[in-house]
């Protein structure tokens, strides 16, 4: 079991559960969280909103790929010559 986070910029945004593809990945969606309410068992017409939560049962491979990668963020580590001088 896993919980999917549909983000606002993701394309399930505005379709329906069973156009999402999930079934086709073996992942069943147990429950919808969408705010304060809660939807057992949503129907494959639930159109998905930005937010929803999707608690899911399946293959654990399966909905780490849908996990998109994150971009490595660098850090540029600063020297004491770059920092301006301390303040008494």
């Amino acid at each position: 079991m896993a919980e999917i986070v549909v983000h606002g910029g993701s394309d399930m945004v505005g379709k329906k559960l069973g156009e999402s593809g999930l079934d086709e990945r073996d992942i069943t969606v147990l429950t919808l969280h969408r705010g304060t309410q809660v939807i057992p068992n949503p129907r494959n017409k639930t159109v998905l909103e930005g937010e929803d939560r999707l608690l899911c049962f399946g293959k654990l491979e399966e909905m780490r790929s849908m996990i998109p990668d994150r971009k490595q963020r660098r850090v540029k580590r600063l020297l004491k010559k770059n920092l301006p001088p301390a303040s008494a």
